[in-house]
């Protein structure tokens, strides 16, 4: 077994003076099963986002429907404004921290999140969290485009009448409803097949445009309401006794699941950062402050809409469609579309294309990765997961927070801890270098995921998915899973690394 702070050849790669590491200039670039162009580290030139492209990223997946949902739900389920907004901005700020830890690699070594796990998970093992990952990004792209599809249904709805709307249903919806959610599929599958240059320039006016769509849609709801007074004074159902507390832990962990999955695969956007300042800076800026913005103003449209309606509209596609204003429901839809595009193409497209181009980096690409997901996506019925705010915030994102929390665990513990951010980029590529461990598998990173993954989630009540808690005498952790499985698996995994058997000299 080899040392985890290794010393690194000096011939395979060169370090510049601001730590930015890459390949040796006239040095063979790694090939093999386990290397394609697309997983190969991005060379310094190529290393070009500056902070205002990671904060456009951020603001762009910040200000998005999902995240929307997020504030608005917990006014569904009994907060009032400040106690939503407070959960939320406490997540945010807590999940950065893994989010500044995990992609300070991108930039460094300009390598994408499944390579980067395969220093801890191993060559081979890495396909274990790339492939968890993938698929949450999998059921994230389907819940983004079931709300993009319900857009363009309102939307056309409003434009072509009844004949639109009350069109036979299949499975519970209209067939126009399913026309929709194909349509928008398909639209997403356009621009992802354009390549990641593409998605920086969506981003970067796509930020804006969804900012103002928000701050419309609160002048159009407080004109209803009659003032700002009446999206202020909705209360709380909760009080801030024993039943908020009851209900804040579950919340918080459901938050901290929302951006769990970019806490990950971030390097998979920092590989093109021009310096550390710039996805530090970037990601500070554009990631807690964004998120409490857009939650405050959600919240406000949705203590609105229970006073304008007589109860809380959680979903901003059905409350846009209650307008009678045509030129309003088509800004706001149009917004909503905008929005959804925004994130799902960045957060739930780049990731699982490069998970899944790891699997088999000679027969997947990272589009024939992005087509996997967008198939993967409509079989997991993304239209039941987003049907209660009930089963999306604390089924769905409460499962998504503990598996993940994990692997960061892991991945914080091996880059930071043990390795001390040193890394051979040769060897991430090549078997039997130092990241092989047995078989391309280290089995103490498997086994600090297993052991992790099951107390956060094991008495985890999976309603409406399926009925009942997997192991119901861990039902106490479950409001805690991102918590106990980050620290589950980082403190295992560091006691595993550390009694295996002794050291030999670096290779």
């Amino acid at each position: 077994m080899t040392d985890t702070a290794p010393a690194i050849p000096p011939a395979t790669q060169v370090t510049l003076p601001d730590g930015r590491v890459e390949l040796a200039p006239g040095s063979t670039p790694p090939s093999g099963p386990y290397a394609n162009a697309d997983l190969l580290p991005v060379p310094v030139e190529r290393r070009t986002w500056t902070t205002y492209n990671f904060c456009a990223l951020w603001v762009g997946m910040a200000h998005n429907t999902a995240s929307w949902t997020l504030a608005s739900g917990l006014i569904a389920v009994g907060m009032d404004w400040k106690q939503a907004v407070f959960t939320i901005a406490l997540a945010n700020v807590i999940v950065l921290v893994p989010m500044l830890l995990t992609g300070h690699a991108g930039p460094k070594y300009g390598i994408p999140f499944p390579v980067f796990a395969r220093a801890s998970f191993g060559v081979r093992g890495a396909n274990l969290p790339a492939v968890v990952r993938a698929l949450v990004a999998c059921g994230w792209f389907g819940i983004q485009t079931w709300i993009g599809g319900e857009a363009i249904y309102f939307l056309a709805g409003k434009l072509i009448g009844d004949g639109w709307s009350d069109a036979g249903k299949i499975g519970g919806y209209a067939w126009t409803m399913w026309l929709s959610f194909a349509l928008f599929w398909v639209l997403q599958v356009a621009i992802i097949y354009r390549g990641m240059e593409t998605i920086r320039r969506f981003e970067n006016w796509a930020a804006p445009f969804v900012l103002v769509g928000a701050f419309v849609m609160l002048w159009w709801m407080s004109s209803r309401a009659g003032g700002f007074g009446p999206l202020l004074d909705q209360p709380s159902k909760l009080g801030w006794g024993g039943d908020f507390w009851k209900l804040f832990w579950p919340s918080l962990m459901g938050m901290i699941g929302f951006w769990s999955t970019l806490s990950l695969n971030i390097p998979d956007f920092t590989r093109y950062g021009r310096s550390q300042r710039a996805q530090t800076w970037g990601q500070a800026l554009g990631l807690p402050t964004t998120m409490t913005l857009f939650a405050f103003l959600s919240v406000m449209v949705t203590s609105g809409s229970a006073a304008v309606y007589g109860e809380p509209v959680w979903d901003p596609v059905q409350l846009a469609a209650k307008t009678d204003n045509e030129v309003g429901l088509l800004y706001a839809l149009v917004t909503v579309l905008v929005a959804t595009l925004s994130v799902n193409i960045a957060a739930n497209l780049v990731s699982p294309a490069f998970d899944f181009s790891n699997v088999a980096p000679r027969k997947v690409s990272f589009r024939t990765g992005a087509l996997v997901t967008c198939v993967l996506a409509v079989l997991i019925f993304p239209w039941k997961l987003y049907s209660d705010p009930q089963g999306y915030i604390f089924t769905w994102l409460g499962l998504v927070a503990g598996l993940l929390g994990t692997v960061a665990g892991i991945l914080i513990a091996d880059y930071w801890l043990l390795r001390r951010a040193r890394l051979d980029l040769a060897d991430l590529y090549r078997a039997e270098g130092r990241y092989w461990y047995a078989a391309g598998w280290n089995w103490r990173a498997v086994v600090a995921f297993a052991v992790g993954g099951v107390l956060a989630v094991g008495g985890a009540d999976f309603h409406p998915l399926v009925d009942g808690r997997p192991v119901p005498a861990l039902s106490s952790l479950a409001d805690y899973g991102w918590a106990v499985g980050l620290g589950t698996s980082l403190v295992l995994y560091l006691l595993l690394m550390t009694v295996r058997q002794p050291r030999t000299p670096a290779a």
